[in-house]
């Protein structure tokens, strides 16, 4: 598999991102543009799980008023990851908004 098509793969689902990563740590050409797209796909899903659950907490919180909130959080997550499937697709190491930038630096464990 070459490494655009890791970058892509990446961002199938989380069963993707891990064969993705297991076909980049098995390959003897580690390239920038797949290390990039596996960070960047591993912090969307991160970012996805994590806002799923404050969604959920601040609707039981407060008496599910704010139940329009999960749909909210779930279209902000499909918006960032069409982003990055689409730079990951064009071969570009564009950053998701507001935290591509942090996502290279929190993920440094992905070599």
């Amino acid at each position: 598999m070459d490494q655009k098509t890791i970058g892509i793969v990446s961002y199938i689902t989380l069963i993707g991102w891990i064969i993705a990563l297991v076909v980049y740590n098995g390959s003897s050409d580690k390239s920038s543009l797949a290390r990039f797209h596996l960070r960047q796909s591993l912090g969307i899903l991160a970012t996805g799980f994590v806002l799923q659950i404050i969604s959920y907490a601040l609707a039981f919180a407060l008496k599910f008023f704010l139940v329009f909130l999960i749909p909210a959080v779930w279209i902000l997550v499909v918006i960032l990851w069409v982003i990055g499937l689409i730079a990951a697709i064009n071969g570009e190491e564009k950053p998701v908004p507001v935290l591509g930038e942090q996502y290279q630096r929190w993920f440094t464990f992905i070599q």
